[in-house]
Parts: C-alpha cells; sequence; structure tokens
C-alpha cells in the first residue's frame, strides 16, 4: 500500500496532525468533491436530476454490502446516526416483561440509554462491569440467563479502544439463542466486520468516524430472518414494497431492511460517504488494520518511553485504533489543549487522552503529538 498517495486525498494534513477520528474525521478530497457535485446538481437541475442521485445511491448501498460482506444489498439500510440503528433493534424487539438485554457498563451513551428506555416495558437492561478496560466473553456469558434477550456490544469501545471478539460473542449468542446486536462505529473503517461469517444479528455506524464520510450518513444491517420478527420504527412512504405509487395506499412493507428507510435520504451525506467507502475498499480493509495497528503501536512504545501509563489493552486481538493513556500528574484536557495549540488534534475520554490515528496518518505526527505532550508536561 502506497500510504503516501492515500494521504494525498486529505487536506487537513497541510495544517493539522489529526490523531482523533474516533471522533469526527476530516473528509477526504474525493467526499468533498462528491458533495459539490451533488450541490451544483441539485443547483443547476433540482427534480430534473433525482433519478441520477437516486441511482447513485444503489452503488453506496452495494459498497456498504462490500465493506460487511452481507448477502444481499437489501440487507443494508441507510442511517442518519447509529443512535436511529440503535433504535431499530431496542424499539422493535418483541419484548415481554420480565426479558433483559445485557450490555458492557461502559458502552457509549447511545449504545445504552435506548436499552435503559425499556424499563418502562418491563426490561431489564443489565451493565455488565469492565475489568480495566476490558470487555470480557465470561463476565457478560455470567450475566445471561433465561430470558435473556439481547446482547449489545461496540466492535471498539470508545474510551478505552477495547476491540471485542466478536466471533465468540456470536457463538455464545447463537448457543443460547439471543440476539446479537454490534455497534460498529468506532471499527468499521478501519477493522472487518464480516456479518456472513461472524453471527452478527443487527449492526448500526454512522459514516463520521473511520469510514471518513460526514455526519448524518451511515449504514445500518438486520439479519434476513430478523426483518419480519422486528416491529418496523419510522415508517413511511418508502418503507413500503411499491414507494413511488403515492396516490395508492398498499401498506405492504418492504421484504428487506429497506423498510426502515421511511422518508428522504441525506442524498449528499450519503453520496460522499460512498465516495469515502470506495477509497477505503480500494485500499484493502486489512490493510487499514495493519497499518492502524502499527501506528498505534508505535504510539505505545514512545507513550511507555516517557513514562507515560497506556490503559487500552494491546494484547492480540483487543487492540484497535483507540489508545487510551494518562501522562503522570497532567490532566487529559491539558494536553488536549496543548496538542491543538501546537497543530496536533487529540482528545480527552474518561479522564485520559484519546488518540485515534488513521491509515493516512504517519509516525511524524505521532512524534509531534508526543513533543506536544511532554511541553505541557514541563509546563
Amino acid at each position: 500500500m502506497d500510504w503516501s498517495a492515500f494521504r494525498s486525498h486529505f487536506p487537513v494534513t497541510s495544517h493539522w496532525a489529526f490523531l482523533d477520528h474516533a471522533a469526527v474525521a476530516p473528509l477526504p478530497d474525493v467526499a468533498v468533491a462528491a458533495l459539490r457535485d451533488y450541490g451544483d446538481s441539485l443547483a443547476a437541475n433540482g427534480i430534473a436530476a433525482v433519478r441520477e442521485w437516486v441511482h447513485r445511491l444503489r452503488d453506496v448501498r452495494e459498497l456498504g454490502r462490500r465493506l460487511i460482506n452481507a448477502p444481499s444489498a437489501d440487507d443494508v439500510f441507510f442511517v442518519p446516526s447509529t443512535t436511529f440503528g440503535i433504535g431499530v433493534v431496542a424499539e422493535g424487539f418483541p419484548w415481554q416483561p420480565g426479558d433483559n438485554v445485557v450490555l458492557p457498563a461502559d458502552e457509549y451513551p447511545a449504545n445504552q440509554y435506548p436499552w435503559l428506555n425499556l424499563a418502562a416495558r418491563g426490561v431489564e437492561a443489565r451493565r455488565v462491569p469492565t475489568q480495566a478496560g476490558r470487555v470480557l466473553v465470561d463476565d457478560l456469558r455470567a450475566a445471561m440467563d433465561s430470558r435473556t434477550r439481547v446482547l449489545a456490544v461496540s466492535a471498539v469501545q470508545f474510551a478505552t479502544g477495547f476491540r471485542a471478539d466478536l466471533d465468540a460473542l456470536g457463538d455464545l449468542c447463537r448457543g443460547r439463542g439471543v440476539f446479537f446486536f454490534v455497534d460498529a462505529i468506532q471499527a468499521l473503517g478501519a477493522f472487518p466486520i464480516d456479518v456472513h461469517r461472524t453471527p452478527v444479528d443487527a449492526l448500526a455506524a454512522d459514516g463520521h468516524k473511520w469510514m471518513l464520510g460526514p455526519e448524518g450518513a451511515g449504514i445500518g444491517y438486520v439479519r434476513r430472518e430478523w426483518v419480519d420478527r422486528l416491529h418496523p420504527i419510522g415508517v413511511g412512504a418508502f418503507s413500503v414494497a411499491r414507494p413511488l405509487e403515492f396516490s395508492t395506499i398498499d401498506f405492504t412493507l418492504k421484504p428487506h431492511a429497506g423498510r426502515w428507510e421511511g422518508g428522504a435520504q441525506n442524498i449528499p451525506g450519503l453520496t460522499a460517504l460512498g465516495a469515502s467507502l470506495e477509497l477505503l475498499l480500494n485500499a484493502g480493509i486489512p490493510e487499514f488494520e495493519q497499518r492502524v495497528l502499527a501506528l498505534t503501536d508505535y504510539a505505545c512504545e514512545r507513550a511507555a518511553a516517557a513514562g507515560w501509563e497506556v490503559y487500552s489493552s494491546r494484547r492480540p486481538g483487543e487492540a484497535s485504533g483507540i489508545v487510551s493513556l494518562t501522562v503522570p500528574g497532567v490532566p487529559a484536557e491539558a494536553i488536549v489543549a496543548a496538542c491543538r495549540a501546537a497543530g496536533v488534534v487529540v482528545n480527552a475520554r474518561a479522564g485520559r487522552v484519546r488518540l485515534s490515528p488513521h491509515g493516512y496518518n504517519n509516525e511524524e505526527e505521532i512524534d509531534r503529538f508526543v513533543a506536544a505532550a511532554s511541553a505541557a508536561r514541563v509546563s
């Protein structure tokens, strides 16, 4: 992989060492061009160009299918947020009073509140403590019982960077007849997720992190055998099998995940996401996994040499693109501010500095971060 050629697609590199892809990523030039093309087309043509843009969404859906290796493009639906995709399962699942959902206690709030919101329906959310930021399969297994209906887990934990063993969790769920939901936003675009190989029943991810797309444009997936078992939410004119026959009311829902696309789509955002996905897929997601792990390994080596604490697990299979660390005696917010002043973008989560490089970053940018953080420590 020619990483310098890939790097040339990112204007952000001209003035920032951007190491915060776990937050909101900068757009590559191809995504910016897609947004511009849409704006120009809409300005010049209005509704007369709509068919062209709807057709382009078909291409984006196929790119989403390739990204997760779904059986069909119809198994992929577009989401305005990861939260919406979580709600498809949380609100649509056929719950009975006394049921429970199991999830790690340190999940991002978007993967907690929708499950906690089910209390009024008699559904218990069992929040399982993590072990030094690690989500252990045995701990989740121990929290399950005969009334466990759903396991909800992030592929990568947002604050610590712990990467879950999705294969083991999927096997656990299959053995117990539990629905397996994955919040994939901190993995897709940098780490492979294969829903054909791994028994994931549903996932969701907005595109504005590792997929390098705009906010408000992401993908969701529901395994086909669950489509009719989940009560559809957000139903609208485009949820039905004959969506363009506006004068005919025929409440026959699409027999696939498209039923969750009820209204107008974020066409510019999704088109830009498609441009970024094409860039990523052409390079190969396994290539990004190796590159991101190499960069974060380098960051951990530099941090350890400086006497800092690396909180994130770096065990094989558990490391990700997120590194959580502390600089003794210096608040994380002070490190973030010092880095920003030095042209380096990092973040703070759970009282620790969070570093999250993508494939176009390089070791020199990691060095710039270490230098800026070290200066903050001295001051």
